[in-house]
C-alpha cells in the first residue's frame, strides 16, 4: 500500500514531464490529420485509455475513431487494417505489456500505421512503432492517468491541424444530464 502511496505523490511530477516532453505529438497530429478512421487499442487498466483516446478524437477533430480491447482485434478490427489505418496502442510497461508488442506486430504485419504510447526507454516497442508518446514510467494501476494526456493532446492537436475551433465541439454540450 505505502508503495501506492509514494507513487500516488509522485504523479503530478510525472504529468508535468509529459506535458513537458509532449512537442512531437504535433507532429504527429500534423501527420494524421487528414486520416479517415483510426483504430485505438489497449489492454488492462489501458483499454479504457483506449476508449477516450477515440473518443476525444471523435468529439474534437471529426474523425471517425474506434476503441477496442486489444485483446479482441482479431475479432473484427484486424479486417480494417491497411497502410492507410492508423492504429493507437497504449503500450505502457504493464502485466500485459507483452501481449500488447504481439499485438502491434500483428499490425504492423498487416501494414498498418502503429502510433504508441509507450514507457520511457521501451525501445522494443518503440522500434514496432511508426510514432510514439512517451511517458515516465509509473505502477500500472496509476499509469492510465498519465499515458491518457498524450491521447488527449493527439485529438486536441490534430482538430487545431485541421483549423477546428477545439474550444467549441460542434453538438456537444458543456455538461450531459442523466434523467
Amino acid at each position: 500500500f505505502s508503495h501506492l502511496v509514494n507513487e500516488l505523490n509522485d504523479v503530478p511530477e510525472k504529468v508535468a514531464w509529459t506535458l513537458k516532453n509532449s512537442e512531437s505529438i504535433k507532429a504527429i497530429a500534423e501527420k494524421y490529420k487528414d486520416a479517415r478512421d483510426f483504430l485505438y487499442l489497449g489492454r488492462g487498466y489501458n483499454f479504457p485509455i483506449a476508449l477516450e483516446g477515440a473518443l476525444k478524437l471523435k468529439e474534437i477533430s471529426y474523425i471517425h475513431a474506434e476503441g477496442y480491447p486489444a485483446a479482441e482485434m482479431k475479432h473484427g478490427p484486424i479486417a480494417l487494417v491497411d497502410d492507410s489505418l492508423p492504429v493507437v496502442f497504449v503500450a505502457t510497461k504493464d502485466s500485459y505489456h507483452e501481449k500488447v508488442v504481439s499485438n502491434m506486430q500483428e499490425i504492423k504485419a498487416r501494414k498498418g500505421r502503429v502510433i504508441s504510447v509507450i514507457t520511457e526507454g521501451d525501445e522494443h516497442s518503440a522500434e514496432l512503432s511508426e510514432d510514439v508518446m512517451v511517458i515516465p514510467a509509473a505502477d500500472e494501476i496509476l499509469a492510465p492517468m498519465i499515458s491518457v494526456i498524450p491521447m488527449q493532446l493527439l485529438a486536441y492537436y490534430i482538430g487545431i491541424a485541421k483549423g477546428l475551433d477545439v474550444d467549441k465541439p460542434r453538438n456537444l454540450a458543456k455538461s450531459v444530464t442523466v434523467e
